[in-house]
């Protein structure tokens, strides 16, 4: 476990429920009665929220994929300082939706092969694994309608349509498969709370 606590990190592509999973989750262990500290990536701090803002909205060319890359550096950098490091240290579950494995999937998969300089990035200024990711896996088509169905303002990403989804699909299932003692898989096509009580399960062996 890092520190005291345990990090516990929600990953899939765009409208597979992973957020709905991440605040499920976090109910039940408070009420169970853990601390939780429930953030979210990009963003989570004062100034990786602002991070986020230039990143998720504006056209979907406003910056190189290397400028994303730098920029998502950057926000983690900040969270894991300022949020995720001492919630760890006093003994906290941290759940976060989204972390690391979004930008070597999303940057370095998904838009240009530049998964050489995003470890290299994280090795040099994040050097944070979660002890956890639970990949929510969902049809590509079905997470896009979802993700489109928001209008949250941040589609800078859906705007690049079904088939970035479906190679971010692969790039996540493929780091399952190389990440396999710290990820693992969960069917997100069934019911919600279907996939909480699986969720629940999983994390409740690695507390044990």
């Amino acid at each position: 476990m890092s520190g005291q606590g345990l990090f516990i990190s929600f990953e899939g592509i765009d409208g597979s429920g992973k957020s709905t999973q991440a605040r499920l989750l976090a109910e039940r262990l408070r009420e169970a009665g853990r601390e939780v500290v429930l953030t979210r990536e990009p963003g989570g701090s004062a100034g990786a929220e602002e991070i986020r803002n230039l990143l998720l909205t504006g056209a979907g060319d406003r910056w190189s994929p290397e400028t994303e890359v730098l920029l998502f550096t950057a926000a983690r950098r900040d969270h894991l300082e300022r949020v995720i490091a001492p919630a760890l240290a006093r003994g906290a579950v941290v759940i976060c939706d989204r972390f690391a494995d979004s930008t070597r999937v999303y940057q370095g998969v998904g838009r240009a092969d530049l998964r050489p300089l995003v470890d290299a990035l994280h090795r040099l200024v994040i050097g944070q694994e979660p002890d956890l990711t639970l990949l929510i896996d969902i049809d590509p088509a079905t997470g896009l309608a979802r993700a489109e169905a928001r209008g949250d303002g941040e589609a800078r990403f859906e705007a690049f349509g079904l088939g970035l989804q479906e190679r971010l699909r692969a790039g996540f299932l493929a780091l399952a498969q190389e990440a396999a003692g710290r990820v693992v898989v969960i069917d997100g096509a069934r019911a919600p709370e279907v996939v909480a009580a699986e969720v629940a399960r999983v994390v409740a062996a690695r507390l044990a």
